[in-house]
């Protein structure tokens, strides 16, 4: 997904090939596809793509900060390592709010019967 860093700031995403900007509106570090919100896990720590992994990183939830701030929780498909990732200003909206909605969408018990 992220080739080096390269005189465009480019990279191309693994999942869906779009081609992304590191720029993003609201994040220093962007490290995600805004179309697909996928990611590559490449960070020890935001930025320092210190990883040896690798591996394409699933987005699988929607957490908020204390300050209402929205962040994709991502794990990864190689090692399993699960990472907060802030979401940038030109995120797919259609996305995130499917993964903000997932929990309640598909609950892990039934729902006939409810009171």
């Amino acid at each position: 997904m992220h080739d080096k860093f390269n005189k465009e700031q480019v990279f191309t995403c693994r999942h869906c090939g779009r081609r992304v900007s590191f720029s993003a509106p609201g994040t220093a570090h962007r490290n995600h596809c805004p179309s697909c919100l996928r990611s590559v896990h490449l960070d020890k720590l935001p930025g320092d793509r210190a990883a040896a992994c690798g591996a394409v990183m699933e987005p699988i939830a929607i957490s908020v900060r204390s300050r209402g701030e929205w962040v994709i929780i991502h794990r990864c498909s190689g090692c399993g390592a699960l990472k907060e990732n802030r979401i940038a200003g030109d995120d797919n909206e259609i996305a995130l709010l499917s993964l903000a909605v997932r929990p309640v969408a598909s609950p892990p018990f039934p729902l006939d019967g409810l009171v």
